[in-house]
């Protein structure tokens, strides 16, 4: 068997005021070690030591308590963070320019207090420098956005009505991502999420939100993308403010809903966003439908079909019963009856029109039969003139020419007769 013993070894340290105390902390050891009281104050002694210097920073945010003011401060680039205190006259000498989002330089000492083992600046002096107001930065990156035309309206896109999945960027393990998913999900329990959880506050926060936003708006499967982070203080949501981000939203091929801090909160990505939920919990609400609600909606819809069936039937039988009690179903034969004289009074009124027409137009044609024979020149021959032709058959119309002893035909009205010329005379008629 081991000799292996799993129990936690106990080491018999005496109490301090029992042994010899080591008088650097490179003597110590497990079972002479310093106690916390003597590490506080030795930090103390060596932080007190280090000169007032001049400190460049950002004032995140500002309290004046009963003539004492507390500030946070913020580096201008990196991820770090310190309290500054100023009291009595430093305090008093505060400038107005001196407020949230300043960029300011500080004459300070650093300070340990010892009962909490918090490390602090206490200032001499403060100043703000130049416009490194941050505020101010960010209403002009604000302004340059909304004249490219990033916050219009017209280029938002619509959320799809049931997504196949819901791309997600969240922190690690935060409070946001759970209120989205249990929030969706008690709507939409089939919700699908495709979850990305990155930094959403300091120096690597823009790069992985970026990379997760990417990520998923290249995904086919994902319809929609929310951004979604708690509240915090105005430097913790800075990231969502910053221009690359913003842009990376703003191209986003995938609709995205931003859901960053509290409803008072508003972050650049809010403006840009196709929709903006006031928390993660709206935004959980927004993406999906309610399934009670489309249920609801359905068997609405299901009844005005069923009612507009059942009175369109209704509408019918009435009309077929009207038909079905109309004469013309009730006694068919007295409808052919009338239909009968109907017939034969049409009949006779045809075969007199017919008659009549008849009649007319044989008096027409008698009438232009006696007009064609009053012009016909045989009639006229009848009434007693003649044609006189010569031998060549040419018709005589002036005597003169003709020539004694010639030869004529003469026609009559009835028959015709051979003369010869005897005497020429000249006409009495005047021209």
């Amino acid at each position: 068997m081991s000799n292996f013993d799993a129990r936690p070894q106990v080491l018999a340290v005496p109490p301090a005021h029992e042994r010899q105390i080591p008088a650097t902390s490179s003597e110590t050891s497990a079972v002479n070690p310093w106690p916390l009281a003597l590490l506080a104050r030795n930090l103390k002694a060596h932080i007190e030591k280090v000169p007032q210097l001049w400190v460049e920073a950002q004032v995140i945010s500002l309290n004046n308590r009963r003539g004492s003011v507390f500030i946070d401060l913020k580096d201008l680039e990196a991820d770090a963070t310190f309290s500054l205190a100023l009291f009595g006259r430093a305090a008093y000498s505060i400038g107005k320019d001196v407020v949230p989002g300043a960029r300011v330089v500080v004459l300070a000492k650093p300070s340990f207090w010892v009962p909490s083992g918090r490390l602090s600046l206490v200032g001499e002096r403060i100043h703000a420098v130049g416009t490194g107001n941050l505020h101010e930065r960010l209403q002009q990156l604000r302004e340059a956005l909304a004249a490219e035309g990033l916050f219009a309206d017209s280029r938002k896109k619509p959320l799809p009505l049931l997504p196949q999945k819901v791309g997600l960027v969240t922190g690690r393990d935060s409070d946001a991502m759970k209120d989205v998913i249990r929030n969706a999900s008690l709507r939409w329990p089939g919700v699908v999420f495709e979850v990305r959880q990155v930094a959403v506050q300091g120096a690597n926060a823009v790069r992985e939100v970026c990379a997760a936003l990417s990520e998923l708006d290249a995904d086919p499967l994902v319809d929609v993308i929310v951004l979604a982070r708690g509240g915090g203080s105005f430097e913790d949501l800075l990231p969502f403010s910053d221009e690359s981000l913003v842009r990376a939203v703003a191209a986003a091929h995938t609709p995205v809903v931003s859901a960053i801090g509290h409803e008072a909160d508003s972050p650049i990505v809010d403006a840009v966003a196709d929709v903006r939920a006031s928390t993660p919990t709206d935004a959980g609400k927004r993406i999906v439908p309610d399934v009670a609600e489309e249920f609801a909606r359905i068997s609405e819809a299901r009844g005005r079909i069923d009612r507009a069936i059942a009175g369109y039937l209704s509408n019918q039988w009435q009309y077929v019963q009207q038909l079905r009690q109309r004469p013309v179903f009730t006694s068919p034969e007295n409808d052919l009856g009338w239909r009968a004289d109907d017939v034969h009074r049409l009949r006779e009124r045809a075969l007199v029109s017919v008659q009549h027409r008849l009649a007319r137009e044989q008096d027409a044609v008698a009438h232009t039969l006696a007009r064609v024979r009053s012009l016909s020149p045989e009639l006229t021959l009848r009434r007693g003139y003649a044609i006189v032709q010569r031998a060549d058959g040419a018709l005589v119309r002036d005597a003169s020419a003709l020539t004694v002893g010639e030869k004529l035909t003469v026609r009559a009205g009835v028959g015709s007769a051979d003369a010869s010329v005897t005497g020429v005379h000249a006409s009495n008629v005047d021209a």
